[in-house]
């Protein structure tokens, strides 16, 4: 398996090989959005890519939202698109370094481009970085996808593993909504920090 650096995703969004990229906001996280009544919260999207999830929100009044991905190039395009966008909430950098915490977490693809070995950090990682109480929200693939290059799929049983020790599960099933080319092939998920 190639190393999944900051060089690789570089390398995957200059020569445009970004498949997972459906160059807007998936109507399951709009939806939930949609339904947000603090505008105040701290939001954080990891491996953010090029960020429709964040513009949408910061588009519709949320201020407090941060996005951070090691490639670069996502996160220019962000800004191009949503110039208002404050430069210090676009961090290129590692997610596993970061310290700050947030009411909410976002996931949207980067669970499934993380080499399967590191979930169980990724669980832990979340739960560090929310606040007592804060919520991961998202998306999740419920099925067999690569074993040797992103996205990496997986099912709900090994994802109850991972989260168990951390959350309570609020939502946990498989999204009602999804876009046509991933319906009934991912799992909604809402998970409270214990």
């Amino acid at each position: 398996m190639k190393k999944l650096d900051t060089t690789y995703w570089r390398e995957r969004y200059l020569s445009q090989e970004t498949g997972w990229d459906v160059g807007g906001i998936t109507t399951p996280l709009k939806a939930y959005f949609d339904q947000l009544q603090n505008k105040d919260i701290e939001i954080l999207i990891p491996g953010c890519g090029n960020g429709y999830e964040a513009e949408y929100l910061f588009n519709n009044g949320f201020r407090n939202v941060w996005v951070i991905d090691l490639a670069i190039e996502p996160l220019q395009n962000l800004k191009q698109r949503c110039p208002l966008f404050p430069e210090d909430q676009l961090i290129q950098g590692d997610f596993f370094e970061l310290e700050k915490q947030f009411d909410l977490i976002v996931e949207q693809t980067f669970f499934c481009a993380l080499p399967p070995s590191m979930r169980p950090d990724y669980a832990n990682k979340m739960h560090q970085l929310l606040k007592p109480n804060g919520k991961l929200m998202g998306l999740l693939f419920n099925c067999t996808l690569n074993t040797d290059s992103p996205p990496f799929g997986g099912s709900a049983n090994e994802y109850e593993e991972y989260f168990a020790p951390y959350f309570e599960f609020t939502v946990f099933e498989e999204a009602h909504n999804s876009i046509k080319p991933r319906a009934g092939r991912e799992l909604f998920i809402l998970l409270r920090k214990i």
